[in-house]
């Protein structure tokens, strides 16, 4: 039997927190929008027919079933 080689160290590269903070922020805004487009139903964007409207047709612009 040969002897069994030594474990090696892997270096694992450090994540910036600035980098991990404009992640987190970029993901959060997506969902966000995510939600606003395809699940909101005016609970939300009350502030007028504009924002629904907005919403609305994006949900026919992705195929979201809304009606």
């Amino acid at each position: 039997m040969s002897a069994p080689t030594p474990a090696r160290s892997v270096a694992v590269p450090a994540i910036s927190p600035r980098l991990l903070a404009v992640a987190l922020l970029a993901v959060g805004l997506l969902l966000t929008l995510a939600y606003l487009v395809a699940f909101d139903q005016g609970a939300v964007s009350q502030s007028g027919m504009y924002m629904h409207e907005l919403m609305h047709d994006g949900r026919h612009l992705l195929g979201v079933p809304c009606h």
